[in-house]
């Protein structure tokens, strides 16, 4: 079965034009999914690289409403899969049943909410799974899982790291025990190397800040080329 490339960049930076074609970029260059992150003052789990490219989108005042219009604009062009990624917060001052119902209209496909507690999920979303989780835990996460399931490579925030913590192989397992839906790690991969290492074990991998950190210092160019690597590195 083919791995998984997953690619997260922040909407709106450094503009929801160069957003929209940066996606396209990203399908071209053989991303399977992007992530959009949805810029929030004070977004959890993000590293400084995350964290500041979410302060240049909120300088232009970036909506998740805003982010919106720019899926309903991609999907006119693309049908690559597309993935929210936002604070609770966000969604609620949104609406929540109206959020998931723009997210159909609009041909959004999921949402990664990392401070919504599963227990406390209304709807199916995509839930993160630590190297902490319990079994039990996993397997509450696993019955309300849709889409993939994100395992974080790592305790701590986002970031570039020179090595993936040890026993992800263990806690893949652990996770498929309870559902057959993908795993894709995230959270420090940040090479090709490192992706195809983690994809022994994972169905997948997702890449953000080593991408965001490429557009902050304005190379797009070499954006394409460092998807491309990725993703030849996991055929």
């Amino acid at each position: 079965m083919p791995k998984s490339l997953i690619t997260y960049i922040t909407a709106g930076d450094p503009s929801l034009a160069m957003t929209e074609k940066l996606v396209y970029d990203l399908e071209k260059s053989g991303a399977d999914i992007v992530e959009l992150g949805v810029p929030f003052s004070d977004p959890l789990a993000d590293g400084p690289v995350i964290q500041a490219s979410h302060q240049r989108a909120l300088k232009k005042d970036v909506s998740l409403a805003q982010v919106f219009k720019l899926a309903a604009k991609l999907r006119r062009k693309t049908q690559i899969p597309l993935c929210f990624m936002l604070s609770y917060n966000l969604v609620l001052q949104y609406g929540e049943d109206k959020f998931y119902q723009d997210m159909e209209k609009l041909g959004v496909d999921g949402a990664i909410i990392p401070d919504l507690p599963p227990e406390e999920a209304k709807y199916p979303s995509v839930f993160l799974v630590a190297p902490t989780s319990t079994d039990e835990r996993i397997k509450l996460i696993a019955q309300k899982s849709s889409g993939f399931i994100y395992l974080i490579s790592t305790t701590g925030i986002t970031g570039k790291r020179k090595e993936l913590a040890s026993g992800l192989k263990e806690i893949v397992g652990r996770i498929k025990k309870y559902t057959s839906l993908p795993v894709a790690v995230g959270f420090g991969i940040s090479s090709p190397a490192q992706a195809a290492e983690a994809c022994l074990s994972a169905d997948g991998v997702i890449v953000g800040s080593a991408i965001v950190d490429l557009i902050a210092k304005k190379k797009f160019g070499q954006v394409k080329d460092f998807v491309k690597k990725l993703k030849n590195a996991l055929i």
